[in-house]
């Protein structure tokens, strides 16, 4: 099974997607493409995602039995933790007027 999800998408992604997956919700897709169709889903949402975010889940040969992918703007980067793919939230950068937490 293969898991999109998308955040501030441009117009006429969701609609793209809807051809080949289903829509559960506003934003996430559900579906079992083939990994040739994934692939150029996934090509065509990193060109065109812009400003967004977008996350694909899809079955790999690990411990988790999933793997992630993400594109666009201020999105959370997977990391490998020897072996088990963890999500790290996005540093924010700190302007002139904002102080660090304490």
């Amino acid at each position: 099974m293969t898991v999109i999800i998308l955040v501030a998408a441009p117009e006429g992604l969701r609609g793209h997607l809807t051809r080949w997956m289903v829509e559960a919700s506003a934003g996430v897709f559900v579906g079992n493409p083939s990994r040739r169709i994934r692939d150029r889903l996934w090509e065509l949402l990193a060109t065109r995602i812009g400003d967004g975010q977008a996350i694909l889940i899809e079955p790999a040969a690990n411990e988790q039995g999933w793997a992630v992918r993400t594109a666009g703007r201020d999105r959370w980067q997977p990391v490998d933790f020897d072996g088990l793919i963890l999500s790290a939230r996005p540093k924010k950068q700190l302007n002139e007027n904002s102080h660090p937490a304490r």
